[in-house]
């Protein structure tokens, strides 16, 4: 349950209405995004560069330090550098230390369990004063679908995979709905805090606090997840958040410059940070076949039928109903950058769009860009006779279809 509250695949992202990429802060982002709200965290500041982790770190007013890598990816304490350098998370007990992993770190590719075996640069560090955890909890404000409400999550068993701790043991795990309009009240929150065992009228309320205050950011900001992990009862008897991740809905986007302002798009596909320049719905997948369809629901019906044929989608894209020949155009010009796309594949109903439009921009894009690709196309719907008309007479070896079975399978052969 809680995976499913918490992540949303990529190619479900792409299907709602419009590309929704719920935007990631960094985590020294979001140390200052809690510290405004008055929820406490150790002390921390940011590095972009070795010297300036060698300032912070001789001005810091403490020689025991983290040093952690600023990348969008969890798992970075086990994560490995491009560089050799094994872990993206290190103690630190001088400025020249914390100078000799910067090095190694920034500007270099860190790898880890969710990057992929390309890895994401690492721009920056943080540096954290140590505080030493007498016990971890794990607290997230969520939206849950089964209730179509917010959620507050919390467990006793944090700094440790949480999916792991529902499926091992469900009573583990603390959920507490939350009135929109009013919020999480503080007698509630005192609640959560004596079920995760809080002993004392002190920390029962600082843990309190910080619930209350999270949902106020999940609010104010238009949060879609705000994950504590862990939050820890340190060993001189303050509450801390240790760790945090945030996500945000880019439907508010409008309205939370200031958040938005801190996206960071070289830890994003570089494909799709273009495509969504272009107001083109894409997802980078890893096949062989790439796609240009119009409709969220056909795109993903078209990547079935593929995969029925033996073929492998390189991508989800949607070119919407509002497309014209120069979005197709760019649409082509991203595909083709991907050396592992071996035929396009286009299926195209013509409701909103018109046939017309997309047979021009596949011809321009053919012409234009000097294409080798082989490409299939089925175009159904407004303007169809026309468009396979100027397929037709475009003299282009363009392989058109009336089957969806047929030109699936068509290109997933070329492919091959």
């Amino acid at each position: 349950m809680l995976a499913s509250l918490r992540k949303a695949g990529s190619i479900a992202r792409a299907v709602s209405a419009g590309q929704k990429r719920f935007l990631s802060i960094h985590e020294y982002q979001s140390m200052n995004l809690l510290n405004s709200y008055g929820i406490p965290t150790p002390k921390s500041k940011p590095a972009k560069s070795a010297q300036e982790a060698y300032d912070v770190a001789k001005n810091f007013g403490t020689d025991k330090l983290v040093i952690k890598a600023q990348v969008l990816a969890g798992g970075r304490g086990k994560g490995k550098f491009d560089t050799g350098l094994q872990g993206g998370v290190h103690m630190v007990d001088s400025a020249e230390q914390a100078k000799q992993y910067a090095e190694q770190m920034i500007g270099s590719k860190l790898i880890t369990k969710q990057t992929g075996a390309g890895g994401r640069v690492c721009n920056a560090v943080m540096l954290a004063e140590r505080r030493t955890p007498a016990h971890e909890y794990y607290v997230a404000v969520l939206n849950d679908r089964v209730s179509q409400g917010v959620v507050l999550v919390a467990s006793a068993q944090g700094g440790m995979n949480i999916e792991e701790v529902a499926a091992k043991d469900p009573d583990a795990i603390i959920r507490t709905p939350i009135d929109f309009y009013n919020g999480l009240t503080k007698p509630e929150a005192i609640d959560v805090a004596k079920k995760l065992g809080f002993s004392d009228e002190q920390t029962e309320n600082e843990a309190a606090d910080i619930f209350v205050n999270l949902y106020k950011i999940f609010k104010d900001k238009d949060a879609t997840q705000i994950e504590i992990n862990p939050m820890a009862l340190t060993e001189d008897g303050k509450v801390l958040c240790m760790d945090a991740k945030f996500g945000f809905d880019d439907n508010a986007e409008f309205r939370q410059r200031d958040v938005f302002e801190l996206r960071d798009i070289s830890q994003e596909e570089p494909s799709e940070v273009e495509a969504q320049k272009a107001n083109l719905n894409f997802i980078k997948l890893d096949g062989s076949v790439g796609c240009l369809v119009n409709g969220a629901g056909l795109a993903m019906a078209t990547m079935d039928v593929l995969s029925l044929h033996g073929g492998n989608p390189a991508n989800f894209l949607d070119v919407g109903g509002g497309a014209t020949p120069e979005t197709v155009k760019k649409a082509f010009e991203i595909l083709l950058r991907d050396p592992k796309v071996k035929s396009i594949f286009i299926n195209i109903f013509g409701g909103i769009m018109r046939c017309d439009y997309i047979a021009e921009g596949v011809i321009k894009a053919t012409r234009e860009l000097d294409m080798k690709v082989p490409l299939v196309v089925r175009l159904k719907g407004t303007k169809e006779a026309e468009a396979k008309e100027m397929i037709k007479e475009s003299g282009l070896k363009i392989i058109a279809f009336d089957s969806l079975d047929e030109a699936a399978a068509k290109a997933a052969e070329l492919a091959a």
